[in-house]
């Protein structure tokens, strides 16, 4: 049974009998708040959300390679992180952006993996998290596909356009997943990946 976190919260990823799981399916999804439409104003423009992942040793970024999102979709130094690809629009149910992690072959030396969405072009196109709703990020066990947990972000993210979900982290060789939901005022995904470097 999948177990809903509240902010902040902690779980230990393991399967139902308590092996420690391979390959995990991180889901992450959005909608974008219904607005009125106006006769004869200019049709506003899809909220474009990017998900993207940082591989971080020691807690830590140490380098642009490290980051897996729409422009760099696997992991080169490991192909353990790959990103499914770029949803624009955020349009229709489920997931909007999957990101797979294989931690049974993630080298050990890669302890925490974070996940964050940016709105793309944020500042230039006026347009922040609060015009989002529904927001979670969800964890799947891909040999099973029996989802584990789900965070959903549920508070008021007016002016904020970026936000960092969750992390999965490895704490004495066993992983788990720490429900963030801190929003910020990051324009991109550089100026989100400088707060872990």
């Amino acid at each position: 049974m999948s177990v809903n976190l509240a902010k902040g919260q902690k779980v230990e990823l393991k399967k139902d009998n308590g092996a420690q799981l391979k390959r995990v399916l991180v889901g992450l999804g959005w909608d974008e708040v219904k607005r009125p439409i106006k006769l004869f104003a200019p049709k506003p423009l899809d909220i474009d959300c990017d998900a993207s992942a940082f591989l971080c040793r020691d807690g830590k970024l140490k380098s642009n390679n490290d980051v897996v999102y729409y422009g760099n979709l696997t992991h080169a130094a490991t192909r353990c992180v790959r990103h499914m690809g770029d949803n624009l629009t955020g349009k229709g149910d489920g997931d909007d952006e999957q990101i797979t992690v294989d931690l049974a072959a993630l080298p050990s030396e890669y302890d925490k993996i974070v996940f964050v969405v940016n709105i793309y072009q944020a500042r230039q196109r006026g347009q922040d998290f609060g015009m989002i709703q529904n927001a979670f990020i969800r964890i799947v066990d891909l040999e099973s596909g029996k989802e584990l947990c789900k965070y959903n972000l549920s508070e008021n993210y007016s002016g904020m356009t970026a936000m960092i979900f969750g992390e999965l982290y490895n704490k004495s060789g066993v992983w788990k997943f720490n429900a963030i939901g801190q929003p910020t005022k990051d324009n991109d995904i550089s100026a989100l990946a400088k707060r872990y470097y």
